[in-house]
C-alpha cells in the first residue's frame, strides 16, 4: 500500500462518518426543516469524501488511472453544486404546502419576509441592463 492509497482510504473513512451523522441528524431532529438542513450538509460532506477518496485510492493501486481521480472529482463537483439546491428547493415546497415549524422554534425569517413583502417594504431586486420590465 502507498500513501495515495492510504489518503483515499482515509478521505473515505471521512466521508462514511459524515454519512453517519447525516443518518444520525435524521433520526434526531425534531422537524422536516432541520432534519433536511442536517443531513444536506452532512451527506453532501460525506459525498465529497467518498468520491474525492475514491479516485485517489484508485490512483494508488495497481488499476487506477488519472481518469479514476477526473471522474470522482467531475462528480463531487456536480454535488457539491446540486445537493444544496435541491435541498433548498424541497424545503420551500415543504413550507409553502404548509408543514408547521417545530414548535421550539424561535426565528422564521421567510414569514417574516413574506409579511414585508406583502406589506409592500421589501424592495424588488432592480432590473439589470438590458432586461425587459
Amino acid at each position: 500500500m502507498n500513501a495515495l492509497a492510504a489518503i483515499g482510504e482515509a478521505l473515505v473513512l471521512i466521508g462514511t462518518f459524515f454519512y453517519f451523522l447525516s443518518a444520525l441528524g435524521l433520526i434526531r431532529m425534531p422537524d422536516v426543516y432541520n432534519r433536511m438542513q442536517t443531513s444536506t450538509k452532512s451527506a453532501t460532506l460525506g459525498s465529497l469524501g467518498v468520491m474525492v477518496g475514491v479516485g485517489i485510492w484508485a490512483l494508488g493501486t495497481d488499476f487506477g488511472s488519472a481518469a479514476w481521480l477526473t471522474k470522482s472529482i467531475v462528480i463531487a463537483v456536480f454535488l457539491l453544486l446540486t445537493n444544496p439546491i435541491s435541498a433548498h428547493a424541497l424545503i420551500r415546497a415543504a413550507y409553502k404546502s404548509g408543514i408547521p415549524l417545530w414548535e421550539g422554534s424561535v426565528v422564521d425569517k421567510y414569514r417574516e419576509h413574506l409579511e414585508a413583502k406583502d406589506k409592500g417594504e421589501v424592495e424588488e431586486a432592480p432590473a439589470e441592463e438590458g432586461d425587459e420590465e
